[in-house]
C-alpha cells in the first residue's frame, strides 16, 4: 500500500521547524521565542511563523498570552502523570473499538504503518517518532469514533515532549526495542482479527511501559523543567 505525497506550505514548514526545535530542546522550556530572528533563520517572513506559534500554542507547547512574549512551555511530572492517566483509559478503549469496527482499508493502513515503524533511538530522531504516531493514528481511525479520535490526536501532540523526556532517561535498550516491536505487532494482530478484549489488554500494557510513563519518574513528583 502506498501513500500520496503531501504538499507543504510555508506555514507547514515554519510549524515543523519550530516544533522540531521545541521537541529536541534547541528551544528550551521557558525560553522566549525571538520571532524576527527565528524567521530569518528559517528563511520565512514572520507571518507563517506567527501562524506556527498559534498552532503550537493550541497544542500546549507554547505559552501565548496577550501583550507578552511567546515562550516555550515547561514540562512537569504533574502534566506527564495527567497525560498518562488519560491515555491509560482512552487508548485501550480506542483499540477495543478498532477491533470491533475495523474495515479492510483500516487493516491495510495499520499494516502499512506497522511495516514503516522504526525504533525511537534518539531524541532528535523525529522521523521515527512520526512513524510511531502514524501507527497509533491508524488504530485510532479504525475505532470509527470521531470524538475519541480527536481527543487522542490532541493528547498525542502534547505527549510528544514527554516521550522524548522518557527516552533521555533510560530508553532505547535492545530489550526495549524488541518489546515495543512485539507490542505493536500484537496490537495489529488483535485489531485485524477482531479480538476486542485482547486488543484492549495489549494496548494497556503498551501504555504502562511507554516512554510517557517513564517521563513521570524522570521528572520527579514536583520537578519543573
Amino acid at each position: 500500500m502506498s501513500m500520496p505525497e503531501a504538499t507543504f506550505t510555508k506555514n507547514d514548514y515554519a510549524y515543523g521547524q519550530l516544533r522540531t526545535r521545541i521537541l529536541t530542546g534547541t528551544l528550551e522550556a521557558g525560553s522566549v521565542i525571538g520571532q524576527a530572528k527565528l524567521a530569518a533563520e528559517l528563511g520565512v517572513s514572520t507571518t507563517p511563523l506567527r501562524e506556527a506559534i498559534r498552532r503550537l500554542a493550541a497544542e500546549g507547547m507554547i505559552d501565548l498570552e496577550a501583550h507578552r512574549d511567546a515562550r516555550v512551555t515547561a514540562v512537569s511530572a504533574d502534566e506527564a502523570r495527567h497525560l498518562y492517566q488519560v491515555r491509560e483509559s482512552l487508548d485501550p478503549l480506542a483499540t477495543s473499538l478498532a477491533a470491533q469496527h475495523r474495515t479492510k482499508s483500516d487493516i491495510a493502513r495499520m499494516e502499512f504503518a506497522l511495516s514503516r515503524l522504526e525504533p525511537i533511538t534518539d531524541a532528535a530522531d523525529l522521523d521515527a517518532l512520526l512513524r510511531h504516531r502514524e501507527f497509533h493514528r491508524a488504530v485510532y481511525r479504525a475505532s470509527a469514533n470521531p470524538v475519541l479520535i480527536d481527543i487522542l490526536e490532541r493528547l498525542w501532540d502534547k505527549a510528544d515532549r514527554y516521550r522524548l523526556v522518557g527516552l533521555r532517561h533510560g530508553g532505547d535498550t535492545e530489550r526495549d526495542r524488541a518489546r515495543v516491536e512485539a507490542e505493536h505487532t500484537a496490537i495489529y494482530e488483535a485489531v485485524a482479527t477482531g479480538n476486542a478484549d485482547a486488543a484492549a489488554e495489549v494496548m494497556t500494557e503498551h501504555i504502562r511501559r511507554s516512554l510517557g510513563r517513564r517521563a513521570i519518574v524522570a521528572l520527579g513528583d514536583s520537578a519543573q523543567v
